[in-house]
């Protein structure tokens, strides 16, 4: 019989099961809170563990937990689905996909710039708004484009989804993995942007790098191409995908930056709750719908559509949290941490802060969910960063390099999965052809995460 790998919920369902017997085996204990001065954020105090009375979590709070833990990430639930039904109305104006699909076929004369000036567009678009799905709109004219070029459709593929997932990594902007992580940590939102700009940019440069020498290769002799099968199979197509680029979708573009704009001037004047965040991205999905022609009945069905997509990663939000749930109410999340920190202090920051990436590197595997991994790990790894040096900037970069770069090459990544079986390539081809690319940006991880803790980065 095939092995099936069990579906995150059920996978999450499994570890709330497993924590609940280990309050009945593993010590209670606690740790004092106090302020940190300079950030005003509550820490652990990292010399106050102490061991407690046992309070074991009976079988029937193992249900409980799961209402309650949403009932706590509610906050982060109701801001996932206002940021998606804000981007459904923005979707739905077609402005988005106009506006790149009129910026790359202007770059199809010109070769030397199409690969790195698509990889940054949408690189841009997993940066700001978490570009994900939609993706899939563009691998079909990535592909034409590219063949129409002498290349293949890895190379197509390539040009739009490794962009987009190198911005969704480096997060700059993103408010499902930065946005929710810096939240559950205390931080800013979008606090630590500059960094986050710089990796971004290392990521498409090493990108455009690989992606350019693979498509040169197999321009010199197609023969070297990994699909070189899919090829011979597959007709040049005349396909255009030259949309009309109005005065409409240039309005709802401009409404969408001024949007992020207010972002950008917020972080810096300190605002920091998902109230704002939230408020910020109703009012740009409510005027980019008006602008781009929609009555007020077609924005309501479309912010609706828009959040009824992201209802898979916000149910998962509310489930992880049922597992700090369950570890705070038997008493044993201060153990675990404590227990970690003293595995980790005899390490340098630096080291501990590139286990932390490592293992969320392998958790993706499990958890493919950019929000639902930042709830789940970041209410641990944060408390633990505090103990053993590394800050909880560190720590997020941590979690949203290990989200990000692996769900180009994971099979749990249903995005990945489903691009790959629009532009017909198989996962074995793909995996071939990625695999060092992934080495190069995780080693590009590890430098990252040993720059953050020499700079003790923080908000800036």
């Amino acid at each position: 019989m095939k092995f099936r790998l069990p579906h995150t919920f059920v996978l999450i369902f499994g570890i709330i099961v497993l924590v609940a017997i280990l309050t009945y085996i593993v010590p209670a204990g606690e740790f004092d809170m106090v302020e940190d001065p300079e950030s005003g954020t509550e820490v652990i105090d990292a010399d106050s563990y102490e061991r407690v009375e046992q309070t074991p979590v009976p079988f029937t709070d193992i249900f409980t937990s799961i209402p309650k833990g949403m009932g706590e990430a509610g906050w982060i639930i109701f801001l996932i689905f206002i940021i998606g039904g804000s981007f459904g109305v923005i979707n739905r104006t077609g402005a988005i996909e106009a506006g790149i699909s009129k910026l790359v076929l202007s770059l199809k004369d010109r070769e030397n710039l199409l690969i790195p000036v698509t990889l940054l567009i949408f690189s841009l678009g997993g940066a700001t708004f978490g570009m994900a799905e939609s993706t899939l709109i563009f691998i079909p004219m990535g592909v034409v484009l590219a063949r129409s070029l002498n290349m293949d459709a890895i190379t197509g593929m390539a040009m739009v989804f490794i962009g987009a997932m190198a911005g969704f990594s480096a997060g700059f902007l993103n408010p499902f993995t930065v946005g929710v992580a810096q939240s559950i940590a205390g931080l800013p939102l979008f606090s630590g942007i500059v960094l986050r700009i710089i990796i971004q940019v290392i990521l498409v440069g090493v990108a455009s790098w690989y992606i350019i020498s693979y498509a040169q290769k197999i321009k010199r002799d197609p023969k070297k191409s990994l699909v070189y099968d899919l090829e011979q199979q597959e007709q040049k197509s005349d396909e255009s995908f030259d949309i009309d680029f109005t005065l409409r979708h240039k309005l709802v573009l401009l409404t969408v930056a001024v949007g992020f704009g207010f972002i950008i001037y917020g972080v810096t004047e300190g605002w920091s709750t998902s109230t704002d965040l939230a408020a910020i991205f109703l009012a740009i999905g409510i005027v980019s719908g008006l602008i781009g022609g929609s009555s007020p009945n077609g924005i309501a069905e479309d912010f609706i559509a828009g959040a009824k997509e992201l209802t898979y990663g916000a149910l998962i939000v509310g489930l992880a949290r049922a597992i700090v749930v369950v570890l705070q109410d038997g008493t044993i999340i201060d153990t675990v941490i404590h227990g970690a920190a003293q595995l980790l202090t005899s390490l340098p920051a630096y080291l501990s802060a590139t286990g932390m990436y490592i293992f969320q590197v392998f958790l993706n595997f499990f958890i493919p969910s950019g929000s639902g991994q930042a709830a789940t790990t970041i209410p641990i790894m944060a408390p633990l960063g505090d103990i053993i040096g590394v800050s909880r900037q560190s720590t997020v970069l941590a979690y949203q390099l290990g989200d990000g770069f692996t769900n180009a090459i994971f099979p749990t990544s249903a995005i990945l999965m489903a691009g790959l079986s629009i532009a017909k390539i198989p996962y074995n081809k793909w995996v071939r052809w990625v695999l060092p690319l992934m080495g190069f940006w995780i080693v590009i991880g590890i430098i990252f995460m040993i720059v953050s803790v020499l700079i003790n980065y923080g908000p800036f």
